[in-house]
């Protein structure tokens, strides 16, 4: 499908470096990231009523080629299950055949063209797909990781023109906030892998189909370039089964998103004294792009992602200010508490289908 190996010399040879620093001032920022990464843990466990569960406290404080070469890791095993189902189906060309060579080096070189893109933008993740761990059972998963983007928080923070100790405490409350809800919600991690894999192993493996959505793509990206409110790559590509997977699995990163903006604010007053300037800055930055800079956010479905910070933001808000953090804190006994699309839209309702004490409005 994809050589991993083409989309890691390919993305890693061409992006960027970054800002320029002095080789002390590198370390002092990657020291700083890592003390911060501690430093936040408890006020956002305070803030959240959530325990925070053992993942071993793992930080990585990578340049971009990290940040590439990390991800392809957690690509592979995320796309493992798919790649066996090929095999099992027999709609995989052979391995050592000139189709799999020649296609999987063009996609390959694809994937790491995204991967230039994404890799000098991101700030930080929680990443909950690592690699095996030859140390841990066969069966069981290796524990997650905060990754944090050094030069790229350096960029950002250099551009808004925010005070770089606050902003650096600001992002690993973000991605802190992300390690706590996996931690101490055990069925989050598996779930989200399970749904994962669902919308994977439902893809129309079918030559024609797929050549009829490869063609729907070119309308995606004309009309991304011209500026118009089209569906991302993803939408476009997906079968029907794969539209109700996705509608779950985007409820489930609405509200942990969502939930990462709302417990960086809650926290940050305390903990970042300049948070709101950071904030209004951060907000202003999101919104302001050029017009090739928003056909690539629409393409890749960013866009949708931030849509899914502010729509879970409120959700976590609206829910909060009613009935407390106890009260919202229902959303992770089950899978069956997420909220659903239309519940984002109207949090109340969700509170009155969760806790049987409160009548709907």
């Amino acid at each position: 499908m994809i050589d991993w190996n083409v989309a890691a010399s390919t993305a890693i040879r061409w992006v960027r470096p970054g800002p320029q620093v002095s080789i002390a001032q590198a370390r002092q920022v990657v020291a700083e990231l890592r003390d911060q990464a501690a430093v936040v843990a408890e006020p956002v466990r305070e803030v959240t009523g959530l325990s925070g569960g053992d993942d071993g406290g793992a930080v990585a404080v990578v340049d971009r080629p990290g940040w590439i070469r990390a991800n392809i890791s957690g690509f592979q095993v995320v796309l493992d299950p798919l790649v066996e189902h090929m095999r099992e189906v027999g709609v995989a060309p052979p391995g050592g055949s000139v189709v799999t060579a020649v296609g999987s080096r063009v996609t390959g070189m694809q994937a790491g063209l995204i991967l230039v893109y994404l890799a000098s933008r991101v700030l930080g993740q929680y990443e909950l797909f690592l690699p095996p761990d030859p140390d841990r059972p066969v069966d069981q998963a290796p524990p997650g990781r905060l990754t944090l983007v050094a030069p790229n928080i350096v960029m950002v923070e250099r551009e808004l023109g925010v005070d770089p100790h606050d902003f650096r405490r600001w992002v690993c409350l973000h991605e802190e906030t992300h390690r706590t809800q996996f931690t101490s919600v055990p069925w989050l991690r598996p779930y989200v892998q399970q749904q994962m894999t669902e919308f994977l192993l439902a893809s129309d493996l079918d030559p024609a189909s797929i050549l009829n959505r490869l063609r729907s793509v070119a309308g995606v990206v004309s009309g991304a370039v011209r500026g118009g409110d089209g569906a991302s790559l993803i939408e476009v590509m997906q079968t029907p089964r794969q539209r109700e997977i996705l509608d779950r699995l985007t409820s489930v990163m609405t509200l942990v998103e969502g939930h990462g903006d709302y417990v960086m604010d809650a926290v940050g007053p305390a903990v970042v004294p300049s948070v709101e300037r950071i904030r209004a800055a951060f907000n202003a930055r999101r919104t302001s792009a050029t017009r090739g800079e928003q056909a690539i956010r629409r393409i890749l479905g960013i866009d949708l992602k931030m849509r899914q910070y502010q729509q879970g933001s409120a959700f976590v808000r609206a829910v909060v200010d009613e009935a407390g953090m106890a009260a919202f804190n229902q959303v992770w006994t089950s899978p069956e508490t997420l909220p659903t699309r239309d519940e984002f839209d109207s949090p109340l309702r969700w509170l009155a289908r969760v806790d049987g004490t409160r009548p709907p409005r």
